[in-house]
């Protein structure tokens, strides 16, 4: 009896390895610059995912997303020359999720405005610690990083840590539990009343999704030469994820991808020819978007398609 795959489960896994494949191979092709550059992206896409490993199915607005990061940064501060680079990474992941594991118990019982309100005071909290630490003990405000790792090899971490957020957002958002959070943003007290432990549940994939954001801070640390608490805990770092996944769409694992890969380019670009009117055309990208995408990119694509599947029913 043959094995009738569908086209529908196995496309999104597929054109995945594909791009991964694609980007193990382009220091190759296209060194210099290009790195650099497609670094920047994986960072934020990276940020993004992270971000909507959570937020997405849940509906909860997290803003933490600087801080796990700021802690990556000072992870490799404090330790880059201790530990070898990769155990640095994970132990910047790892200390992020334990933060996250904190705060989610203390915090997510909250809903709505107010968990939004609490995660983004959480930034400020480790700002404003880390600074007071850092002239109290250490007698200066910020630090000098003297960790000389080469872009090919932030390229292929930051790559190596985006596969493993696509196998664990695929893995999750497949699983029963992926169908738990889906319900929790659908109507949490009816996915109480059917058994699920919606605190515990919620706890868990804030941590699991914080465990990917410090690894990235972790390894973007190490390309920065100087930092200093207002660098490490830019609050910019958590309105970017949110932004750029609304601008991709969330409904789909694709969405934040798609949406923190093309805004993260066009930010880039932007920078570099605009320096002082950047923050503008990008307030005027996100405005026609949010007005005229609602669903994002994603839905964009999927009215493109429709069109054309009915286009060809109409020509038959």
């Amino acid at each position: 009896m043959a094995v009738r795959i569908d086209p529908r489960k196995v496309w999104l896994p597929g054109l995945s390895l594909v791009i991964l494949l694609l980007l193990a191979v382009l220091p190759y092709l296209r060194p210099g610059y290009t790195i650099v550059l497609v670094y920047t992206i994986l960072m934020y896409v990276v940020l993004t995912m992270s971000w909507a490993l959570f937020s997405g199915p849940t509906g909860y607005i997290s803003l933490a997303p600087a801080a796990f990061f700021g802690v990556g940064i000072y992870t490799s501060a404090m330790l880059g020359k201790a530990l070898p680079l990769p155990v640095l990474v994970c132990v910047g992941g790892l200390i992020s999720a334990c933060l996250a594991l904190l705060v989610g118990a203390l915090t997510l019982r909250l809903k709505g405005i107010y968990f939004a309100f609490f995660t983004f005071g959480l930034v400020e909290l480790m700002k404003n610690f880390v600074l007071w630490y850092e002239v109290k003990f250490s007698g200066v405000r910020g630090r000098f990083l003297v960790i000389r790792i080469d872009n090919i090899t932030i390229y292929y971490i930051l790559l190596a840590i985006l596969a493993a957020l696509l196998l664990t957002t695929y893995v999750i958002r497949r699983s029963k539990y992926g169908l738990a959070l889906q319900s929790i943003g659908q109507d949490e007290e009816a996915a109480a009343h059917t058994g699920i432990n919606v605190t515990l549940l919620k706890v868990v994939i804030f941590a699991v999704s914080a465990i990917f954001i410090g690894a990235a801070g972790a390894i973007w640390a190490i390309r920065l030469t100087y930092i200093d608490p207002y660098i490490a805990f830019d609050a910019l770092n958590s309105f970017m994820p949110v932004l750029m996944a609304i601008f991709g769409g969330i409904g789909q694992i694709y969405g934040p991808i798609l949406g923190a890969a093309v805004f993260s380019y066009l930010r880039e670009i932007l920078i570099t020819r605009f320096p002082y009117h950047y923050m503008l055309l990008i307030g005027t990208i996100l405005l026609v978007a949010i007005l005229f995408l609602p669903d994002g990119l994603v839905g964009l694509v999927q009215k493109w398609h429709q069109r054309a599947l009915r286009g060809q029913h109409a020509n038959t």
